[in-house]
């Protein structure tokens, strides 16, 4: 993975990450999700990744994309 790039949050479902990869990648912010589960016995984590300058804006849609699911 490429330098200065950050985990900004750890999943345990593929889905959600890779929902929220989609997002990211919507509002033009690279993102990058790190498949860390077993493939047999799906335990394990998810990460996402987005570029250093870029966390707090990242973070920002998330968290708004998620307070307009509630």
């Amino acid at each position: 993975m490429e330098q200065d790039w950050i985990k900004i949050r750890t999943y345990g479902n593929i889905l959600a990450a890779e929902m929220d990869k989609q997002l990211l990648e919507t509002n033009d912010i690279p993102a990058v999700v790190l498949n860390k589960q077993d493939s047999s016995l799906k335990f394990g984590r998810i990460e996402l990744y987005v570029a250093k300058e870029v966390q707090e804006q990242a973070l920002d849609i998330l968290t708004q994309s998620n307070t307009e699911e509630e």
